[in-house]
């Protein structure tokens, strides 16, 4: 017990998160989002023989967690409950947090980790737009009344990040 207990502290300490802010506007012209990567744990202690682990919260995580009463993605449950697939669920979170610009370009790194793509995903667009992007798109146009346009934006001759242009049509078409 003694061991998991020093190894689940260690992997806690391992571990990150990574978010997306909303970036300021340079010339009156939205900035693609700013991509924050950070530790959940600051530091750990391990007492050795005495069975006990002391947490200490990274320190500019905390902002972030005492702020989620009011910063927060928030979408309306009774539509989103219709979603299917995960990666709907996923991109309505990405969408709903750039809401207020309309657009998203996030490169395709970001975003395959963001979908929680498998690694082979990763290593092919294709795949990508075939199992995650088109599905996803076509399932939030047609359960959740989203008119979304998405376009590869390449880099050389690789895809290297994608744009959407989105907004929320609030007019759902009723099913008969």
């Amino acid at each position: 017990a003694y061991n998991q207990l020093q190894s689940a502290a260690k992997q806690l300490y391992n571990r990150s998160i990574t978010f997306y802010e909303t970036a300021a506007k340079r010339n009156g012209k939205p900035l693609s989002p700013t991509r924050v990567q950070m530790r959940w744990v600051g530091q750990v202690k391990y007492q050795e023989g005495e069975g006990w682990v002391e947490l200490h919260w990274w320190p500019a995580l905390l902002p972030h967690l005492t702020g989620l009463r009011k910063n927060f993605t928030s979408y309306q449950l009774q539509q989103a409950s219709a979603l299917r697939s995960i990666y709907s669920w996923r991109l309505l979170e990405l969408l709903t947090r750039f809401e207020d610009t309309g657009w998203l370009e996030i490169s395709i790194e970001d975003f395959a980790q963001s979908m929680d793509a498998t690694e082979k995903q990763q290593e092919n667009f294709a795949a990508i737009r075939r199992k995650i992007i088109e599905p996803a798109v076509k399932e939030l146009t047609t359960k959740d009344g989203w008119m979304i346009q998405w376009r590869p934006v390449k880099k050389g001759r690789k895809v290297g990040a994608l744009r959407f242009d989105f907004k929320r049509n609030d007019q759902l078409a009723l099913a008969l």
